[in-house]
């Protein structure tokens, strides 16, 4: 392959909650069910912020970074499992956003977690094929977890995007591979506000297997060992699981820094492994090797072997920063605001 990232950009919210005040209000010790899942803070969305408005910021956020023209994009394809419109596509808005022209073709993308990583496999066939120049790939979601249900420490809000091609690359995707099979670990109907999901089962014939299989493909096509790599990204529902899943394969702590976020942010969904490529993208050295395997309830994982070019060096010159994940400038909510912001409170009426 000769196709790669030519632009990055990521998002997440300034709100945060933290265990112990979701916990407080469900009789709950917060602090050790936030310990026990590996997650310190979680981001919220404000009430004006949305996926649209998530990509849209990770997209512009991407095309500042590089000298592209909008009008080269001849692709973007969003992924995310809670899109504002049923019926109403979140990649067209992006596209006017950023002032793409309209000879293009957009369409979101829905496969649980994994829907970012299949939007970027996507602009990856298009551009080998030559039938666009550059594709936008973004992963965002503003997750959803109903009141009292495990899942509220962790679901969370933020994205990434990420512009592909074959010119002017900043990292080479060297090969990809996926591995999916029909395993209802988690679902939303329609019209349904909150998932459901299977606890424990979503674990070991879920997360771990499809991982498993994914990374051993992986590793067989390059001929490829963990040691090969100076850093690695899992999905990360939440901040045990990836580091469990590297450990057993040989991945140190060290090449997984960068990339496990959830435990600052939460699990952000779509834009989960998303978010942790444009982490360790801002911090990795020219030629280092990434390995990145997302995963998507449903259930698949999307596996890719990145290398760093030199030209990131240029890239991320002067105050260039793609995701900030300091502490300063955040805003902290009780559970009243959060549940406010969330729309977990239904207005009575006639």
């Amino acid at each position: 392959m000769t196709v790669g990232i030519v632009g990055y950009g990521g998002y997440v919210p300034k709100y945060r909650i933290t265990p112990d005040n979701i916990g407080k209000v469900w009789g709950v010790d917060g602090a050790a069910r936030g310990k026990g899942l590996g997650i310190q803070m979680k981001s919220i969305p404000s009430p004006d912020e949305d996926v649209i408005t998530i990509a849209v910021s990770a997209a512009r956020k991407a095309m500042k970074g590089c000298d592209v023209c909008p009008d080269d994009i001849g692709a973007i394809y969003v992924g995310s499992e809670s899109h504002p419109y049923a019926v109403k596509p979140t990649a067209t808005i992006v596209s006017e956003a950023i002032g793409a022209a309209p000879d293009l073709t957009a369409a979101d993308y829905e496969f649980a977690c994994k829907a970012g990583t299949a939007a970027i496999q996507t602009c990856m066939g298009l551009v080998l094929s030559d039938m666009v120049k550059y594709g936008m790939a973004i992963g965002a979601d503003t997750s959803q977890g109903a009141p009292g249900d495990p899942l509220e420490y962790s679901a969370s809000a933020g994205g990434a995007a990420f512009l592909i091609g074959k010119e002017n690359m900043i990292a080479e995707i060297n090969h990809t591979v996926s591995y999916t099979t029909d395993t209802p670990d988690f679902w939303r109907r329609e019209g349904q506000m909150y998932p459901k999901h299977a606890g424990r089962f979503t674990g070991e014939p879920a997360y771990f297997k499809h991982i498993n299989a994914c990374s051993h493909k992986l590793f067989q096509a390059m001929g490829t060992k963990p040691d090969d790599y100076q850093h690695a990204i899992f999905h990360q529902p939440n901040g045990k699981f990836p580091l469990r899943i590297g450990k057993s394969m040989g991945f140190g702590p060290d090449q997984m820094k960068y990339g496990l976020l959830t435990p600052i942010i939460g699990n952000t969904y779509s834009g989960a492994v998303p978010l942790g490529l444009t982490n360790v993208l801002d911090h990795a050295a020219p030629g280092d090797r990434i390995f990145v395997m997302a995963y998507g309830s449903g259930a698949g994982s999307d596996g890719f072997d990145i290398t760093v070019k030199d030209s990131i060096e240029d890239y991320r010159k002067g105050d260039w920063c793609s995701l900030d994940c300091s502490n300063q400038d955040l805003i902290y909510l009780d559970y009243a605001n959060y549940a406010k912001f969330r729309g977990k409170i239904k207005m009575g009426g006639v």
